[in-house]
Order: C-alpha cells, then structure tokens, then sequence
C-alpha cells in the first residue's frame, strides 16, 4: 500500500483560505468564531507576542462572515466543511457569509518616518475602499464624490482617520447589513514610530483613525483586533467604555492563540516524529495564555519543517528573528545593579516577581526599570509561574521565568551582543601595560572590573571566558595572537608574540572553577600545565628574549590572575 501523503507544513502561511484550499496542516482554531458570537461584545481586543496566529485568525473571522457575492467571490462555506465551528451547530454558521467585512492590517506600516508609515497605513485603506468599489450602486452622490477622493488617494490626513467610518455606512447601505471590522497588528506602527522618534505623529493619527471607526459608529456590528499591547493610556481607545481586552492574563480564548500540548501531540503523531516531544517541548513551549500552556507556533511549524526532511536536524530559535528583540538590549543598556541580578536569576533558571499592569505604553517603557518587565511579559519574553497575587495596594505581582530554550536562546545573544559593544569600547591600556610587564594583580583588577559590569550565564564556562581573552587581546597592536594551537607537548590557550621584533611573548592558560575558593588552586594548575606541556619551548627556539607566562581562573564574575616564573634568554 502506498503511504498516506502527509499535508504540506504551512511555513508563512498567514491566510484561512490558502490553508485549507491548499491543503496545508491546520490547527482547528475555528471555534473562536463562536466563542465571538456568544460572548456578543462589540470591540473586542486579543492582545498576543508576535507570529502567535493573530493574523491567520482574523483572516478565518473574515473568510467565515464576509458576504462574498458583491465580490463576485465563491461562498466560502466549504472551507469550514469538517472543522469545529460546523459541528458547533447551525446557530453559528448561520451567520457564515452574512456581513459586510472591512478588513485591516497594520503590520507593514512599520518605515523609517511617519511619511512613509502613514503612507503605507493610506495605500492599506486605500485598496480597501477598491475591494468595495461595488457599493458604488446604491450610495449618493455626496458619498461617492467622497468615496472617490479616498480611494484615487486625493484625501488629506483627517479624511483617511474618519475614512473607515465612512466605509461602513456605506457598506450598511449597500448590504442592508452593519458591518464587522477586522483591525490585525493594531499597535505595529505605533511600536515603529517609538523605536525611529516619531512616536507622536503616529498616535495622533491611529488615535483618530480608531476614534472615528470604532466610537460611535451607528454603522457597525462587532469589531476584533488584534496586537501584542494594550494601550489605553494615549486614549486610543477614549469612549470605548465597552472594549473588551483579552490580553494573556484572561482565560478567555486562551487556546486559540498558540498550540496546546494536544494539537502538538495530534501534529507530531501526523508526521510520526512522535520521538521528538520532549525536544520541541523544551524548545517552544512553556508560554502561559490565562490558564493554558501552549507552544509558539511559528517555531514548532518552522522546525518540524526541517526535522520532516531530516529527522537528525536539530532545533533552532526561528522566533529569534521575528520579534523586536531589542527590547532586551534597552533593558540592559539602562540596567542598574538589581536589574542585572534579576537577569542572572532568570539566565539560571530562576524566578523573579514584579508587578505587572496591562497599561504598558510604547513611550513610558523608558522611564521606569519596572516598564521593561511588563513589556517583556506581555510580548511572551517572559511567562507567568505559579498564582496571581497582590499586594497592599492591590497591584497585581507575578512570579516570572523565562518560558524556554528558545527564548533562553535571544536574552543570551542580547546580552552578548551588549557586553560585546561594552568590550568595544573600553579603554584596555592600562591592562595591556600590566599584561605586557607582568602585573599580575592589575591584570587581575581590570578582569574583575570588566566581569562586574557582566551578566553571569556563562553556559561554555572555560569556552566564555576564553572566547572574551582572545576578543581584547585581538585589540593589542604590534603582536600575533595564537589559541589553541599545539605546542610543545599540547595545546596552548593563548599565545601572544611581538611582531616586529622577537623580544617578548606572553603564554595565558585559562582555568574555570565551580567555586570562588577554588580560584588559586585552579591558577597554580594552569601554571603547571604551562610547565609540564613545555609551552615556551617553542619560543625559547624562535630566539624571544623574555616570556611571561600567567595562569588565570574564573568564576562566575570573578578571577583570579597568577604570573609564573619568566624566561629570560
């Protein structure tokens, strides 16, 4: 018998449509939709980090409500054949294909400038109002004359703001039906415009353009939208007295946003890679949306991508390049001493506790340290552990941990890449001075100065500490740096030689211990080793004159630097 043709794995497919005509693997988020209808708010806001399926459910909202036929579109019914909301009942697919949709995405207005931004945030409505040329028919003149100034992009800022509003009277108009506005990445150009400095501008507009689509519109059904934050604070959403915020604190729609540990089970056994659960579990899970723990989607899809061609593959952080990551880089550049132990808590495998408050705003995360945590939590870089609790003011506390390896994975590069800029622009004279003269000790306050300013998550142990010697003296004019290289009876750390002239050289074994106390022990076994491996050798016959030789062990932030006997030629 012929094997069963396994479904195509959708790697950066964020539309209902094209994953179920072309025949991708699903998981059956549909019963969303009734969650939707039987809730009956009117503004309701999902706010989830970033490629956790926002996208591709408010395009299956779409597909599901949208009243195709004046789109000269095909009913989309039967892409719901088979899947849960069907089996949920008729009362709910009685509403399939029934409503007027205005369909929204604000990810890609995400530019260098608020011109360019808002631009793009025009060409989005823009080509909205041509998907709906059709209600040419029945509005009035007025209204066309206004239609036709928005959608030739002829409209000043203040006509596109309110234009969404005029969009769905005139849709009601034509349908005889309110419509539903399906607004997707909501806060993308509101977290570009912080980034790049026009941060103003671009509330000012989304402001308006929510204000007028969204606050007494006489016009609409129910609105759903979608970001990672919610923002009330720049009074985005003023009068919407009735907004109903779903972040990932709320147990409602928890499951729809992310994979549960079942749809995995039920994907992995698809593609009998059952034998890589605890692999990917320890990769991509460990986010906690109200009370159910699912899996990043985007990173599970993408690696089980690679693992179906080659079951050897290995897992890698897909989530790493996606998100704004730098958020963990402006948290360090403004850390303070219990920032950074909060940080090696968490790099351990700790717990930290904060308050958190759904109120984050894109232009408050600077000014205070306690934003950062907020941020982090509610973007997915953290995930809540253990139960909510309060504290005499009623603010919320939470425990906080970091979900999994590959987020693990992101604060490790972060940091890496802070205390490499750090390295890069240090002053290093005065230890290269003491390294080239055999001051042992200063050698050893520089190090330690350095390695306070550090966050301690050193994974390669003897590998960090080395990688960090080989990256400064690399800045040491005049000489040749060797590591690792055989010599004598073994392989040498690092060996520093002057290039012009054959006068010093300077042999560095490194040492890592478990414990402070072991630090002198571990420096006389690096000398020794220098002794026993006949490390100079080499030198003393290539005519150096003098060669130092030091053993340095670390732990932790700490080092301890010892100089061995000299050769003198």
């Amino acid at each position: 018998m012929l094997a069963k043709k396994k479904k195509k794995l959708p790697i950066g497919i964020e539309f209902f449509a094209s994953m179920i005509e072309e025949n991708y693997y699903y998981v059956d988020k549909t019963l969303f939709i009734r969650d939707i209808l039987d809730k009956g708010s009117k503004f309701t806001l999902c706010t989830r980090p970033r490629r956790f399926g926002k996208t591709l459910n408010q395009t299956m909202l779409k597909c599901f409500f949208e009243d195709t036929a004046p789109l000269n579109g095909k009913d989309k019914r039967a892409l719901f054949n088979g899947l849960k909301i069907e089996t949920a009942g008729e009362e709910y697919m009685e509403h399939q294909g029934k409503y007027p949709v205005i369909f929204l995405s604000l990810k890609e207005a995400k530019l260098k400038t608020f011109e360019k931004s808002y631009y793009k945030l025009r060409y989005e409505i823009i080509e909205e109002f041509k998907r709906h040329r059709y209600v040419f028919e029945k509005i009035d003149e007025d209204d066309k004359l206004l239609f036709q100034k928005l959608v030739s992009g002829n409209g000043n800022e203040e006509d596109y703001s309110s234009s969404i509003k005029f969009l769905s009277k005139c849709l009601e108009i034509y349908h005889g039906r309110k419509a539903i506005i399906l607004i997707d990445e909501y806060d993308v150009p509101l977290e570009n415009s912080w980034q790049r400095g026009f941060y103003e501008d671009m509330v000012d507009f989304i402001r308006s353009l929510m204000g007028e689509a969204l606050k007494s519109n006489e016009h609409l059904q129910l609105a759903v939208m979608t970001g990672c934050l919610r923002i009330s604070k720049e009074s985005i959403f003023t009068g919407l007295n009735n907004l109903d915020v779903i972040s990932i604190l709320e147990d409602r729609y928890d499951e729809y946003f992310g994979f549960t540990q079942n749809e995995v089970d039920a994907m992995l056994k698809h593609y009998n890679l059952e034998n890589k659960r605890n692999i990917i579990k320890d990769w991509y899970d460990g986010y906690l949306f109200g009370r159910k723990e699912v899996y990043n989607p985007w990173s599970v899809i993408n690696c089980l991508s690679r693992v179906v061609e080659n079951p050897e593959r290995d897992p890698k952080p897909y989530w790493a390049n996606t998100s704004s990551n730098d958020i963990v880089k402006r948290l360090l550049e403004k850390s303070n001493t219990d920032v950074r132990k909060d940080l090696e808590k968490l790099m351990s495998g700790g717990i930290i506790s904060k308050k958190i408050h759904e109120d984050v705003t894109y232009d408050e995360i600077d000014k205070k340290i306690d934003n950062f945590w907020n941020f982090l939590f509610f973007t997915g870089y953290l995930k809540k552990v253990g139960i909510e609790r309060q504290d005499k003011d009623g603010k919320l506390i939470l425990d906080l941990a970091i979900p999994n390896r590959e987020v693990r994975y992101i604060y490790v590069t972060k940091i890496q890449d802070w205390f490499d800029e750090k390295v890069e622009v240090k002053d290093f004279s005065l230890f290269f001075d003491a390294l080239l003269n055999g001051n042992a000790q200063i050698v050893q306050d520089e190090l330690n100065n350095l390695l306070g300013d550090c966050i301690s998550y050193f994974d390669g142990k003897e590998d960090f500490y080395h990688g960090l010697i080989v990256g400064i003296l690399g800045r040491l004019q005049h000489y040749t740096l060797t590591s690792n290289r055989e010599t004598g009876l073994g392989r040498c750390d690092i060996v520093l030689k002057q290039a012009t002239r054959r006068n010093k050289a300077v042999i560095i074994e490194l040492k890592w211990a478990k414990k402070e106390k072991y630090l002198k022990k571990e420096c006389d076994a690096a000398l020794k080793q220098i002794e026993d491996n006949k490390y100079s050798y080499e030198l003393i016959s290539d005519n150096y004159t003098e060669i130092i030789k030091y053993g340095v062990a670390f732990c932790g932030k700490y080092c301890e630097v010892k100089k061995g006997t000299n050769n003198f030629l």
